[in-house]
């Protein structure tokens, strides 16, 4: 048998290594698998649903994942006549004195590079120990979470040398004009200095961005340029296109100009944000308030997304559809975070924030109050708003968003909600 490299995880690991295991559920820590191609073979309806989601997940957007309904020999009969792909994972009810023998006919016809994953259901050592001696690449015992199939591709395809790869964090607005670009560059100017953590704030709203106006710059080149020519694209050519901010801040600068049309297709700027991943800890998006294919291409693919919202009717119903929609194209990563901004604003009608969060089922990271003047001064100035009173409470909000959406502090649990509490604020209406 082809397949080389073994490195058991999955159920019943510790029982066999001593190793533990992957927590059932822990994505956080799983990166995107490189473009290789998947066949699994399921003999369980479970196994095949599983297969099916995980196809689904944004960590196997590269992946030409195919699943058949079928046995170790139907593998058999379909490679002899084809060429195998990256990875076949077979799932097997052979006991084990009579699992290899099923997989002979398999392994004349695999090619030396195919990687083999076994899925059986017996926690055997012996069984474990040959199967290595074989050349398998991995033997899972089922049933087998989602979060361990990962892991277990990852530890064959990705290289563990290699350098990590970035966080991203998108920042978005429910509506328009609720401030989720003050926000992002706050947020990504707070990570990069309280830190001390390389930063790039991506400002991916090219026709009006404000992030060149927000920090004083004025740099010739940007954004633009990468998403414009992706085949130009690398780290080298990045750098170039990057202003400095601050020490640990770097900006990526829209051209805020209308001398073209700025239309995109689905993965125009994912080679961007790949390229920003290998480039810093840490990237922030600043994502223009809209709903298109490349905007939920980008909020389908980075690892945290934040949305910004305004206390009123309007804001509370995109926002109820936005955590909805991202559920359905994040299935497997927590809910959004949110940030009510410009509570309180004089002489303004507003949902009370305990009112606007009971629905959505998740409570906000931050609630942020109404202050034309400090907000303004600092807009004004081009500076944050750390940089003009660091002792303010809300320099210190904006401290405790950075630490949340890095990961350094846990969110509690939402509370409950439904849609029963957005239709009464409907009624009230």
């Amino acid at each position: 048998m082809s397949a080389i490299n073994y490195e058991i995880r999955g159920s019943g690991q510790e029982e066999i290594s001593g190793v533990e295991p992957e927590r059932n559920g822990d994505m956080e820590a799983l990166r995107p698998l490189p473009r290789i191609s998947i066949h699994a073979f399921c003999e369980s309806d479970t196994m095949q649903r599983m297969m099916d989601r995980m196809g689904r997940d944004r960590r196997m957007a590269k992946v030409n994942l195919r699943v058949t309904s079928g046995s170790v020999a139907a593998a058999a009969n379909m490679f002899a006549s084809s060429p195998t792909p990256n990875l076949v994972i077979l799932e097997t009810d052979a006991e084990p004195r009579n699992l290899l023998h099923e997989l002979t006919p398999l392994a004349e016809v695999c090619d030396p590079t195919t990687r083999v994953i076994v899925i059986g259901r017996y926690n055997d050592i012996p069984l474990y120990r040959e199967l290595i001696r074989n050349g398998i690449s991995e033997y899972l015992v089922g049933p087998v979470e989602m979060a361990d199939m990962l892991a277990s591709i990852s530890a064959i395809f990705v290289d563990p040398e290699a350098e990590p790869l970035g966080r991203s964090i998108a920042f978005v607005g429910a509506k328009g004009g609720v401030g989720a670009s003050t926000i992002a560059h706050n947020c990504a100017f707070g990570i990069s200095s309280l830190f001390s953590t390389e930063t790039i704030l991506a400002d991916l709203d090219l026709p009006f961005g404000t992030a060149n106006i927000d920090f004083d710059q004025d740099p010739a080149q940007g954004i633009a340029e990468a998403v414009f020519a992706p085949e130009r694209l690398d780290e080298v050519f990045l750098d170039r296109l990057l202003t400095k901010c601050s020490e640990h801040l770097s900006l990526l600068a829209a051209p805020s100009l209308l001398d073209r049309a700025y239309d995109f297709d689905s993965m125009a700027f994912q080679p961007i944000i790949e390229v920003l991943q290998r480039s810093a800890p840490v990237a922030v998006l600043d994502i223009p308030h809209g709903w298109s294919e490349w905007t939920r291409s980008v909020l389908a693919s980075v690892d945290e997304v934040v949305i910004c919202a305004a206390p009123d009717l309007a804001n509370l119903r995109n926002t109820k559809n936005m955590i909805d929609a991202l559920k359905k194209l994040r299935p497997n990563d927590r809910a959004p975070h949110l940030i009510l901004n410009q509570v309180g604003m004089p002489k303004r009608p507003e949902i009370a924030p305990a009112d606007f969060v009971e629905p959505l089922e998740i409570e906000p990271i931050a609630i942020l109050p109404f202050d034309a003047q400090l907000f303004g001064n600092a807009a004004n100035s081009g500076r944050m708003i750390s940089e003009i009173d660091a002792k303010s409470p809300m320099a210190e909000t904006f401290s405790q968003i950075a630490h949340i959406v890095t990961g350094r502090v846990a969110m509690k649990k939402a509370k409950k909600g439904g849609l029963g509490k957005v239709m009464q604020i409907l009624g009230r209406k």
